[in-house]
């Protein structure tokens, strides 16, 4: 099973993450795979980063900004509804999964806090950054100054193309710095809205890691929705050990 690592995660001891790769097998239970195969696919994750498949919470994703505070009472067989996790629990790995879209793991340093994010164009749109960040300090009482935040592989601007619908919308919320225009074409950079939107949160710009790799360019690594519509989700797990 092939995963990367977060270089800036990778130093903290009290952490478990990993990005998985196509090669980690479809991790989605409503792609139409076979739901056992799936189950196979979270369980060689799960011995792979030493965890109980059993603890793992992943999430109903709707491409919305809300955010969900875990609790002892959520589990693998019953993920919430939204598009964001967060909590300060030792041994309880939180899940987002992607084709596309940008998997945000979040650490905080001080208070040991860990938090997921999915982010694609309505999330981005949405700033799901900022309600992850509010609830680290409503709930934690964290400081953005101690978060570390990556970014793994997602859909990049070499390959995102949207309407001119959307190119509207960004200049209405003036993010069409995030927009590069092609021939009379748009082109979505959505981790550009992602990055402002961390800095303008108090994220300090050395403390967010965002992948170079594009899902659609590198299809035989990445699962990407853009390139094949029908197809699996690959994740990004962080835990408290």
């Amino acid at each position: 099973m092939k995963f990367y690592h977060s270089k800036q995660l990778n130093s903290v001891p009290n952490v478990t993450h990993a990005f998985t790769t196509r090669d980690s097998g479809n991790l989605a239970f409503h792609v139409n795979d076979n739901s056992r195969h799936v189950e196979i696919n979270h369980e060689k994750l799960a011995k792979e980063l030493s965890y109980k498949k059993e603890t793992l919470v992943h999430m109903k994703q709707i491409h919305s900004v809300d955010v969900h505070l875990v609790t002892s009472e959520d589990s693998f067989e019953m993920p919430p509804t939204c598009d964001a996790l967060i909590t300060d629990k030792k041994n309880i790995p939180l899940m987002v999964m992607v084709a596309d879209c940008s998997a945000l793991l979040f650490f905080e340093q001080d208070k040991n806090v860990i938090a997921v994010a999915h982010a694609g164009r309505a999330g981005a749109f949405g700033n799901i950054v900022k309600n992850v960040l509010e609830s680290f300090q409503t709930h934690f009482e964290s400081r953005a100054e101690n978060i570390l935040v990556s970014i793994g592989a997602s859909i990049h601007v070499c390959c995102y193309e949207v309407g001119a619908e959307i190119y509207k919308e960004a200049q209405k919320l003036g993010l069409e710095n995030a927009i590069e225009i092609r021939e009379n074409r748009y082109y979505l950079d959505v981790n550009t809205i992602i990055k402002s939107q961390l800095l303008a949160c108090g994220i300090q710009e050395e403390h967010i890691e965002i992948s170079k790799e594009c899902t659609s360019c590198k299809r035989e690594r990445y699962f990407s929705y853009r390139a094949e519509k029908n197809t699996g989700r690959f994740a990004g797990v962080i835990m408290l050990k």
